[in-house]
């Protein structure tokens, strides 16, 4: 069901997310933070005095070395306060001691302590007393603190003069608090301000709004286009050319992302076998023969009555050499024709300045369209029943020149090229490219296989075909192959030119398909 899509999955969850998250902040900041916590930062670890012989840098100078044991002395300033929810009285402090809690300096005496009020806290300060509990041992390294109410936000500081350790040692508040904690705050507020929400607060803030920001980008982003009108639904097969596998099979998948329940398999084993596949379906039901559709390089001579053509692409080829043949220059349709008919044996008898490397001709199997245009259009019908002298191109076991060789694809011609010294081959103009770094392309009579100079500059160069889709008969209506074949014309000029052909759909390519 379409409601149940993937995107509408994710939306529903990440909304689902965020209504969740906001009712867990809500009951949290009125729930959780309603526990008594006291928080202490360290605001200031100085040293003091004559610091020289210790190593460390920046320390004022003063008169504390006069004093006994104050060769090191440091000041530290401690904020404590209450950064919790509710207030603090005297009797939450749980210590059984008559202090509510201690701080204790690690590896440092204390000399001296002050204490700091903020201004209309004048009621803090009266706790302070001996009486109450506060003072410290001395040369020890224990802070006692009285039992000291705080409301919500208040705080008081301790100015602490110590000696015998370096700034950074460990500093701890320890003590207890009834419904509560004493922990280190962390939070980065100004000195007088405690933190504005708690820091699960600030994380389920964060939750709430990346789900805003989620909801808002599958918004955005989600392809809301309709499908194409006439998707239809079934299996089709596409069989023929292996020149136009790149398109069919991007178009394929194309189809198959906007017309949910077709399915598209593309089996390219050349152009005459793809054809003769489909005039074989004569005793198939119509719907059989409606579900294979045939695309061919150039007119298929064997083509019956019964086969409908339909001009999708003008496809453009080329010549392929080894990298080895310095054929910078190209070659006459005149050279090509000897080449192929056998009475050049090496490539020195062709052009001097080439090595005495023997002929090999790299072809493409009697099933090729490929194969058929170059028969046409570059040799004009000559040396057509002309036979191969080596299966595979072994020219171990191949003595002949030239030799010749035929091979089931287009990529199979290219790699033997590229690995073949003194070898020659053709290819769609499409894969060619993709394998530039290993085959050189070889011009015609001064003519590149260049699509923008056929398309717009009308380039003579004669290696070209027009790409047909065959199909049995006229399609009947609701087909996918007839849907299939009209999303290639509406919708495939794009990944056409990608692939090195001119679609026949466009304003110069009609005029070019029907030359």
């Amino acid at each position: 069901m379409e409601w149940l899509s993937a995107e509408n999955v994710v939306a529903v969850a990440t909304a689902g997310l965020g209504i969740v998250a906001s009712a867990v902040m809500v009951w949290y900041e009125r729930r959780v933070p309603r526990r008594k916590r006291v928080g202490y930062r360290v605001q200031m670890d100085n040293p003091i005095g004559d610091g020289l012989q210790s190593g460390r840098a920046n320390v004022r100078l003063g008169l504390f070395d006069e004093a006994p044991g104050m060769h090191r002395a440091t000041l530290v300033l401690l904020r404590i306060e209450n950064d919790g929810s509710q207030g603090i009285g005297h009797e939450d402090y749980t210590s059984r001691e008559l202090h509510g809690l201690t701080v204790e300096f690690a590896d440092r005496a204390i000399h001296g302590v002050s204490v700091t009020q903020p201004p209309g806290t004048d009621h803090l300060m009266s706790h302070f007393t001996p009486h109450a509990g506060f003072g410290y041992d001395v040369g020890g390294s224990t802070l006692r603190i009285p039992r000291v109410p705080l409301n919500r936000g208040e705080h008081f500081k301790l100015l602490v003069l110590l000696s015998g350790g370096d700034v950074g040692c460990d500093i701890r508040l320890v003590g207890g608090i009834r419904d509560g904690e004493v922990h280190p705050n962390r939070s980065a507020t100004p000195d007088d301000k405690p933190p504005l929400f708690s820091r699960a607060a600030r994380l389920i803030t964060i939750i709430l709004t990346a789900s805003v920001v989620t909801l808002a980008s599958i918004v955005i982003v989600r392809d809301d286009d309709p499908p194409p009108l006439g998707c239809e639904k079934g299996t089709l097969t596409v069989v023929g050319s292996t020149a136009f596998a790149l398109v069919a099979q991007g178009l394929a998948k194309e189809y198959e992302k906007d017309c949910e329940g077709s399915d598209i398999r593309v089996e390219a084993r050349g152009s005459t076998a793809g054809v003769s596949e489909l005039a074989a379906m004569e005793g198939e039901s119509r719907a059989r023969r409606a579900s294979v559709v045939a695309f061919s390089d150039g007119r298929d001579k064997g083509a019956g009555a019964a086969l409908r053509a339909e001009p999708v692409a003008l496809s453009v080829f080329t010549l392929v050499a080894n990298k080895g043949l310095d054929l910078q220059q190209g070659l006459t349709l005149a050279q090509v024709r000897r080449l192929y008919s056998g009475s050049v044996r090496y490539w020195d008898d062709l052009d001097p300045a080439l090595p005495h490397w023997r002929v090999v001709l790299v072809s493409r199997d009697a099933d090729s369209g490929t194969r058929q245009v170059f028969q046409d259009q570059v040799l004009a019908g000559r040396w057509e029943g002309v036979p191969s002298t080596s299966l595979g191109c072994d020219l171990q076991s191949d003595t002949a020149a030239p030799v010749r060789c035929e091979l089931g694809s287009t990529a199979d011609v290219l790699k033997k090229v590229a690995a073949t010294k003194g070898a020659i081959g053709y290819s769609e103009l499409g894969q060619a490219k993709q394998h530039q770094l290993t085959v050189n392309r070889v011009a015609l009579d001064g003519a590149t296989a260049d699509v923008d100079a056929i398309e717009y500059d009308d380039s003579p160069y004669p290696y070209r075909g027009v790409e047909n889709a065959y199909t049995y008969a006229d399609l009947p209506a609701g087909s996918l192959a007839g849907s299939f074949l009209t999303y290639v014309r509406n919708h495939g000029q794009a990944a056409i030119r990608q692939n090195g052909h001119i679609p026949c759909t466009a304003t110069e390519g009609e005029r070019l398909c029907d030359e």
